[in-house]
């Protein structure tokens, strides 16, 4: 078995992401019930390739649709970033493990589109999930993928994780640190962003399909 040394890990809260300027930062919303639909169009969309990497192995569609039936909104946490078309781009699912004594793991898992890679939406989902790991008592941030996941890796060794290989595999641990009023503030702050982003997104997706209901009248005038 392989571990890595990671270097110290700062609390983490909310900060700007590098990447290309003038690019808005990717604005992540918890997910309901309600969004199952399009989870499950999500994952879906990934390729064969994509799905070994996010679930560690082979994964058709009936075992996908399984996944996405069974998520327990109201015991997991659920994570999404959406585009202009209030399709899911990036998904994070924070998996809560039993309790050992005072000690609390979540388990983390993403998946982004291919098309939007590059534009650091795994590492706004990561840190969306720590900070709510923070504030619902967590004390360790579990991660398992396969070893040559290059995305999640980089996410995290980014994030000071302790890394140990074996067999083709990884485990990442980050130990977090305590909820604070800066943590509590950072994680209220950045739902209610992805809420009213989600909500214009939303008013300018009906004002497209309204426009385009009356331009064959309008045409025809």
């Amino acid at each position: 078995m392989n571990l890595t040394t990671p270097r110290a890990a700062e609390p983490i809260v909310a900060h700007d992401l590098p990447g290309s300027a003038g690019r808005t930062p990717a604005l992540v919303r918890e997910l309901t019930a309600a969004d199952r639909d399009r989870l499950l169009t999500h994952f879906l969309a990934l390729g064969e390739d994509d799905r070994l990497l996010r679930f560690g192995q082979f994964t058709p569609n009936h075992v996908i649709e399984n996944y996405v039936r069974a998520i327990d909104f109201t015991r997991d946490t659920v994570f999404g970033v959406f585009d202009n078309h209030l399709q899911l781009t990036g998904v994070g699912h924070l998996a809560y493990l039993p309790a050992e004594g005072d000690n609390r793991t979540a388990e983390f898992g993403v998946s982004v589109l291919e098309s939007v890679r590059g534009l650091g939406i795994g590492s706004r989902l990561f840190e969306r999930a720590a900070i709510r790991s923070r504030n619902t008592h967590v004390t360790t941030l579990y991660v398992h993928c396969l070893s040559r996941n290059s995305t999640m890796m980089h996410i995290a060794r980014k994030a000071g994780m302790k890394i140990e290989y074996a067999y083709g595999e990884a485990d990442a641990y980050l130990t977090l640190a305590p909820a604070d009023q800066s943590s509590i503030i950072a994680e209220m702050l950045q739902e209610q962003a992805a809420v009213f982003d989600y909500a214009m997104k939303r008013q300018a997706r009906h004002a497209s399909r309204l426009f385009e209901t009356f331009m064959p009248t309008a045409a025809a005038a």
